[in-house]
């Protein structure tokens, strides 16, 4: 018998309606484990247990809600080796591929085996000695605080200057996050089976820039420009706000050792999808 664990995003997952009908599907074929912050009344057959446990629990990982959702946890799950299947109730849904429809199909086929995973890296993030947020999955985002002009960036590869930037901020995106952030700035999609850095400028205050495809092998490292007085920047990881930086500190980027494993049902390829959710 499975071990699933589920994480439902509560804004989302109104009444756990989805995740109730989850829950019949598994009910005598699973264990079920979910946080104690989430208790469904009248079920009886979830074993709640402290947030942080799931991973000590379960085998799988079912998150119901968006890829924000997803992306939350997918740090979590690649430490634990834990696959995770996505079901959408956001908008786009990249990552978590299952929509509402194809929950109980789906369900099927996790139970039986069918199914197959795709490893996705992760990056680490440090800043100087300090460890940022541990790791992400799509990007971090270097941008200027609200209010202020714009940032000065320079981008090395290992000891190799890459380019100096004038600009909004600067996306480092996996191929995972390649449809993210980093596509909406003008970055190019990559295919995320592959293992590489892209790195976008935002609204860049240049006559002609272009996203960079630097390799996972080497660390990034960035610094805020010395030569601009009081410049400083916010450093956000997979949408998180987590520090400020100023000219004085030395941003590493590093392939993670950890990667995420997502499970994959839908017979949809990742050209199907992008097609279809970005047309």
């Amino acid at each position: 018998m499975k071990k699933i664990a589920i994480i439902t995003n509560v804004t989302k997952d109104t009444g756990f309606a989805a995740t109730k009908l989850a829950v019949g599907s598994l009910k005598d074929r699973a264990e079920i484990f979910m946080s104690d912050d989430n208790i469904i009344q009248g079920i009886d057959h979830i074993q709640y247990v402290p947030y942080y446990e799931l991973w000590n629990k379960a085998e799988l990982m079912l998150v119901i809600g968006g890829d924000g959702t997803l992306l939350r946890v997918a740090p979590r799950c690649a430490k634990a080796e834990m696959p995770t299947l996505g079901i959408n109730l956001g908008n786009v849904g990249f990552l978590t591929e299952i929509e509402l429809g194809e929950l109980e199909a789906a369900i099927e086929r996790l139970l039986s085996g069918d199914y197959i995973t795709e490893k996705r890296m992760l990056l680490r993030i440090t800043v100087n000695d300090e460890n940022v947020s541990g790791h992400a999955l799509n990007d971090i985002v270097i941008s200027k605080p609200e209010g202020t002009t714009l940032v000065r960036l320079d981008l090395y590869a290992g000891d190799e200057l890459v380019n100096r930037y004038t600009a909004d901020g600067l996306i480092i995106a996996t191929p995972t996050g390649s449809t993210g952030y980093s596509i909406s700035a003008g970055g190019p999609v990559v295919d995320p089976r592959m293992n590489l850095f892209i790195a976008t400028p935002i609204c860049a205050h240049m006559l002609s820039v272009r996203s960079a495809i630097l390799p996972a092998e080497e660390d990034i490292i960035i610094r805020l420009n010395s030569g601009s007085a009081g410049n400083s920047a916010v450093i956000s990881v997979d949408g998180e706000k987590k520090r400020f930086i100023t000219d004085k500190d030395v941003v590493y980027v590093s392939r993670s050792n950890y990667e995420f494993e997502l499970i994959r049902i839908g017979e949809s390829s990742f050209y199907d999808t992008l097609i279809t959710k970005l047309s």
